[in-house]
């Protein structure tokens, strides 16, 4: 007679600690800085467009750091 292992499952990791999701979304942020700062109307947009591309640089160098 074999011992059965009780079957555990594997809880889903929070949507912000999810490797592909999290992805995306520094993917977004980065696509969105540059939208500002190609735009030709708004200046607080071009002002602020510098700003959103290195955040969502260095989002998705962490993010990349996260086991899938």
């Amino acid at each position: 007679m074999t011992a059965q292992v009780p079957h555990i499952s594997k809880q889903k990791r929070p949507f912000f600690l999810r490797r592909g999701s999290m992805e995306n979304i520094a993917t977004a942020i980065i696509g969105l800085g540059f939208l500002m700062l190609f735009q030709p109307f708004f200046l607080i947009l071009y002002t602020w467009s510098l700003v959103t591309l290195l955040a969502g640089t260095i989002l998705f160098i962490i993010v990349s750091k996260f086991p899938e």
